[in-house]
C-alpha cells in the first residue's frame, strides 16, 4: 500500500512516500524536506511533485500518517488541513503520530524512558515511556519545566534529539541518550503500525496535539 507521511510540527519538516506491507515492513521511496516558514505554500505542491515523480496520483495512496505533535501551532494548522483535505476525499485511513513517541521509538534504551523535546521557555515536552523488546508503551505526555523533568525522571533514561537539554540533564545526573531528531519516514512507520492496528482516526477527528496552550488561550484566560 502506498503511504504519504508528513510532519510539518517544527522548523524543517518533511514529506515521506513510502510502499508497506501487511507484515509491518515499509520501504521508504523518498523523504522530501520542506523550508520552515512557508509549509502553506510548499506542502501541496512538494505532495503533487513527489506523486509525479515516483508516477503516482493522488489517487495511489492508500493511507496517511501525520504528526500531530507537539511543535509549532501554525505548522501543525497547515500540515493537518492537508491531510484532512485528502484524506476526506480519497476516502482513506488516517494515523495521528506523536513526534514524542517517534523519539522514543527511536532509542536504543529499554525500560522507564522519559522522551523529551526542548519547549523553549525553560519547558520541556516530555512524554514517560516503557519500552520493552521492540515495543513502546507510551504512559503520558505532558509540559514540564525542565526542574519538574528531571527531578520526576528517578531512574528513567532521558532520551532526546535536543542537545542542550540533553546537556543539562547529564549535569542533573540523569541517565541520558541524544537521538536523531525524527522525520516524517518515522512517522510513516509508526503510523503504519498504528494503522495495521486499528488505530486510524477520520478526517473529522484528527486534531492536533498542541500540549501547550497557545500565547492567545493564555492571554484571554488572564483577561477573563
Amino acid at each position: 500500500m502506498l503511504l504519504l507521511a508528513t510532519d510539518t510540527s517544527g522548523k524543517h519538516g518533511s514529506i515521506t512516500l513510502a510502499e508497506c506491507g501487511p507484515g509491518g515492513e515499509c520501504k521508504i521511496l523518498e523523504v522530501v524536506p520542506l523550508t520552515g516558514g512557508t509549509f502553506s505554500a510548499q506542502l501541496v505542491p512538494q505532495i503533487a511533485a513527489l506523486l509525479a515523480k515516483h508516477g503516482f496520483t493522488k489517487r495511489d495512496i492508500g493511507a496517511f500518517a501525520v504528526a500531530s505533535g507537539p511543535g509549532s501551532f501554525t505548522g501543525l494548522r497547515v500540515g493537518l488541513a492537508a491531510i484532512k483535505a485528502l484524506a476526506e476525499v480519497l476516502k482513506k485511513p488516517i494515523a495521528a503520530v506523536s513526534l514524542l513517541e517517534a523519539v522514543a521509538e527511536s532509542s536504543r534504551s529499554r525500560g522507564k524512558t522519559l522522551a523529551g523535546l526542548d519547549a523553549g521557555r525553560n519547558e520541556v515536552y516530555v512524554a514517560e515511556c516503557e519500552i520493552r523488546g521492540t515495543e513502546t508503551q507510551r504512559i503520558s505526555e505532558s509540559l514540564m519545566t525542565r526542574e519538574q523533568c528531571f527531578d520526576s525522571a528517578g531512574d528513567a533514561t532521558m532520551v532526546t534529539p535536543d542537545q542542550n537539554l540533553a546537556e543539562a540533564a547529564r549535569l542533573k545526573g540523569l541517565r541520558t541518550e541524544v537521538v536523531e531528531h525524527p522525520l516524517s519516514d518515522a512517522i510513516a512507520r509508526l503510523g503504519w503500525r498504528k494503522i495495521l492496528a486499528g488505530q486510524t482516526v477520520s478526517p473529522e477527528e484528527l486534531e492536533a496535539n498542541y500540549i501547550r496552550r497557545s500565547d492567545a488561550e493564555i492571554f484571554a484566560r488572564t483577561i477573563y
